[in-house]
């Protein structure tokens, strides 16, 4: 009977669903308005409903209830009672390998694919492993923090007395299981930063020198800025971004942070902005491109469902708006670091393509930070430079 109702709950939760919305601002809603649901009861519903969706497109013709059981399945790796009670035979091979797992949904469905999941995997960035990342949909990704210096004793102290299992990954980084309420753990939050371990290692990237002025060009809530800082807190920063909102939430998180010296500009940087960056000049750009986002989608897989494949068209053609307008900011001689959260040869190399062919920068390095392989994001970075100017004759 408990089986049935979380059954018909996840029905409830699909069918009430708004497809243009992230299913983590929908899921609390829905729980304020059936605020008879316990919280395990939250937490088997998420889990059916994030599960669900990690299939992508894959049976996308197969009933309902019967996608959930193979995601179920493919998605877990130990038992519960929702698979025991309408999948009892494949509740007993739970703990199977994913090669195993998939094999046995193919007798059972013989339309499977694993391609299916995620149906764009040739339009995947070079170096891609394509099998593995279509199989990291079926994995949630972890919870990875950024540990302010000085404060890792402490940090690790109050997790392991809060029986929480954590993984060192070297450079003040640690990997904690997703869903660890971390705010319950720490009074103190100026003692760590939630940033995904891929995102964390664009940082190898930056270099900065003391004194270096830096533009952090699309900012959101400076998560790549709190990065460089930490690298050398005697940089000049300027910080954008186009929404109001969450340089408000930059704001913030700046003041936990103890940064007091920065500019910050409302940009759209589609257009020309002379005005507002009249003679400035760069040492270094953080260019945080707008993207699908497609490399973290682990996170969101109801995204997967929702996106289509022209939609990397609009992406390219507003990264193409926004790179002259800031690559002509870069001192000559000097870095601009492309990063996107994106898995698409189109958003990524394309870009890199654009910038040394059109606009004449020079490319240092380039490479996919490979999240599928650890839980975490999959990201792109490139260090590219602006060329130094010739001597006088």
């Amino acid at each position: 009977m408990k089986a049935i109702n979380q059954l018909k709950t996840f029905q409830r939760i699909l069918g009430e669903y708004p497809a243009d919305t992230p299913l983590g601002k929908f899921l609390p809603g829905f729980y304020r308005q059936n605020k008879q649901m316990g919280s395990t009861d939250r937490k088997v519903a998420g889990r059916l409903i994030y599960n669900y969706f990690r299939l992508g497109k894959a049976l996308y013709n197969t009933p309902t209830e019967e996608r959930l059981m193979v995601a179920e399945f493919l998605c877990n790796s130990q038992t519960n009672s929702f698979l025991q009670h309408f999948k009892p035979d494949w509740a007993a091979c739970v703990g199977f390998s994913i090669d195993e797992k998939i094999a046995m949904v193919k007798v059972a469905h013989p339309d499977f694919k694993l391609a299916d999941v995620f149906p764009w995997s040739a339009q995947l960035s070079d170096g891609i492993d394509k099998e593995e990342f279509l199989k990291s949909f079926f994995v949630q990704p972890d919870l990875y923090i950024r540990v302010a210096k000085g404060a890792e004793a402490q940090v690790k102290t109050e997790l392991t007395k809060a029986g929480v299992i954590f993984k060192d990954e070297g450079n003040n980084c640690l990997s904690l299981p997703n869903g660890t309420r971390l705010e319950t753990i720490f009074q103190n939050q100026h003692l760590y930063e939630v940033q995904d371990y891929s995102s964390q290692q664009t940082a190898n990237y930056f270099k900065p020198q003391k004194w270096d002025a830096w533009w952090d060009a699309c900012a959101a809530s400076g998560g790549k800025s709190l990065l460089l800082h930490s690298l050398q807190p005697d940089i000049k920063l300027v910080v954008s971004d186009i929404r109001e909102s969450i340089l408000a939430n930059l704001d913030e998180r700046f003041q936990q942070a103890g940064i007091r010296k920065y500019q910050k500009k409302l940009l759209d940087l589609t257009e020309n902005n002379e005005q507002l960056l009249y003679q400035y000049e760069f040492d270094g750009i953080i260019l945080d491109a707008p993207c699908s986002g497609s490399g973290t989608w682990g996170r969101t897989p109801e995204m997967i469902s929702q996106f289509e494949i022209h939609k990397t068209d609009f992406f390219k053609r507003l990264q193409h708006s926004i790179i002259p307008n800031v690559a002509k900011h870069l001192k000559p001689g000097k870095p601009l670091i492309y990063i996107t959260c994106s898995a698409f040869k189109a958003e990524n190399e394309d870009a890199v393509n654009y910038m040394v062919n059109e606009l004449g920068l020079q490319l240092e390095e380039m490479q996919v930070l490979k999240g599928y392989e650890r839980k975490a994001d999959t990201m792109f970075v490139a260090r590219l430079n602006q060329p130094e100017a010739p001597p006088a004759p």
